[in-house]
């Protein structure tokens, strides 16, 4: 089968296309016939050698949407045939590839959404649930306008939380379009989102990773309550920062029916096909998609 693989650590020039077995589904696992592949920020950490465990060659990806093409043993309630999304084994940069986790596709929904959605829910729904905001509390997401960002504020307002955004001027309106208080970072956002939330802010979420911490814990007054997914400095700030995925097909449908029904939205920055890999991690490395990139094989 076709897939893009690295055979070395680098930058996205490493990437290229190659013919490769096509994988076999064990115990619990099925093999999915990709229809889309998404691009995230942690398959460039992988491919630029973050993870040195990771044996190469490689293929890249860790989220997809597609079509049963076989199950492998002890696999139940799924049939060859079936629209699915979830997580990867073993990369979804190919026209096929493996899941252990997995949930349908509700119907109504097309591959290209639906693989927006599995990174941005599982991890919006396990920091939310770390950071346990509530109605009438008012939580800062850092990096709104991103796929994880956009799930985010969705979720937190859909519980009566007041959300305060951040975004470049250019993204100032998809965060506003989301329900929240967008205002742009950079310096002076101490003072900008004092004057938006004079009572202060509950909670912090930081998707984005921009060096957005002291600035988190001058206005919270602490590391209580903030959660980083992308800065390496958490530890040194005293802050929390949460990597283990917490897979839960349930939030994927839950989510995705909300899509269906019009009461959500998620945005796709560009899709791409598979040999142009590359392009799409150049773009996704440079954290200013304002959306999914998703790779079609």
């Amino acid at each position: 089968m076709r897939a893009i693989v690295f055979d070395t650590f680098g930058d996205p020039g490493v990437l290229h296309p190659a013919e490769v077995p096509l994988p076999e589904p064990g115990p619990g696992q099925i093999r999915v016939r990709v229809e889309a592949a998404g691009v995230n920020p942690f398959d460039g950490k992988v491919r630029s050698g973050m993870f040195p465990e990771v044996r190469l060659p490689a293929i890249p990806g860790i989220e997809l949407a597609g079509v049963v093409d076989a199950l492998g043993p002890e696999v139940t309630g799924t049939e060859v045939g079936d629209r699915v999304f979830g997580w990867a084994v073993g990369g979804s940069y190919a026209e096929y590839a493996l899941s252990g986790t997995w949930a349908h596709i509700p119907d109504g929904l097309d591959f290209v959404p639906a693989v927006t959605v599995p990174v941005a829910v599982e991890a919006s729904s396990r920091v939310l649930r770390a950071l346990d905001v509530r109605r009438g509390e008012t939580l800062l997401v850092h990096g709104a306008s991103g796929t994880v960002g956009q799930v985010a504020v969705q979720l937190a307002v859909a519980r009566g939380v007041t959300v305060i955004g951040t975004a470049a001027e250019r993204n100032q309106d998809v965060v506003r379009a989301l329900g929240a208080v967008p205002t742009v970072y950079g310096p002076g956002l101490v003072d900008r989102v004092r004057a938006l939330a004079p009572r202060g802010v509950d909670a912090v979420f930081d998707v984005a990773g921009r060096g957005v911490l002291p600035d988190s814990l001058e206005l919270r007054g602490g590391p209580s309550r903030i959660v980083t997914i992308a800065d390496p400095a958490a530890e040194q700030y005293g802050v929390a920062g949460s990597y283990a995925s917490d897979q839960r097909p349930a939030d994927l449908v839950a989510f995705a029916e909300l899509l269906v029904k019009g009461e959500a939205r998620t945005t796709v920055a560009g899709t791409y096909d598979l040999a142009e890999a590359s392009e799409a991690q150049r773009l996704s490395d440079a954290g200013h998609a304002a959306g999914k990139i998703v790779l079609i094989p």
